[in-house]
């Protein structure tokens, strides 16, 4: 009986364990103004991922939806092409034809999903997000967010996982 308990215990606490992830903010530039949550924004969609010759279909889609999602608690007016790769100059481009007043320009710089409960080696994404003021065309702000998963997990974690908390506390770090 001592041993299941200690079975049970152990499975717990590797659960628990296996939903940390290690974060790292590197903000590369920021205007000290708040963004005006009545004024719309376009979100373009970044290139998507590689690990070498691995191509992660639809992770460019998957960061801007994490994006959509943390930005929908503070607009009410968000347009992103869903499926259209682009590049800073065509996103800028859209932006303006669209009206909008800010453009949040995302980059996967590193998007690893690995086999962490067989391999011990996490889970890795790293992307760039620029948020640029559309009619003056000047940067706002500028941030790389890396986020690796726990060497222990229990199946399931995939790169798209580590995205939701830090991008949402980025974007309330620009609004609150």
């Amino acid at each position: 009986m001592k041993y299941i308990y200690y079975f049970l215990v152990s499975i717990l606490l590797a659960g628990c364990y296996a939903e940390k992830h290690d974060v790292q903010r590197t903000e590369t530039s920021r205007s000290h103004k708040k963004l005006d949550n009545n004024k719309s924004v376009y979100i373009s969609v970044s290139h998507d991922g590689r690990y070498g010759t691995i191509l992660y279909h639809d992770s460019g889609i998957m960061t801007t939806q994490a994006i959509k999602m943390a930005l929908s608690k503070h607009v009410d007016s968000i347009i992103t092409d869903k499926r259209t790769t682009e590049d800073y100059g065509t996103a800028l481009k859209n932006a303006k034809s669209k009206k909008v007043s800010y453009l949040f320009y995302p980059q996967i710089l590193e998007w690893e999903d690995r086999a962490t409960e067989w391999s011990g080696k996490p889970d890795k994404v790293t992307i760039k997000i620029r948020v640029v003021d559309v009619k003056s065309n000047k940067n706002i702000s500028s941030i790389v967010l890396k986020s690796n998963s726990s060497w222990l997990t229990l199946g399931g974690d995939h790169p798209q996982d580590l995205l939701e908390k830090p991008i949402s506390d980025y974007i309330n770090s620009l609004y609150n």
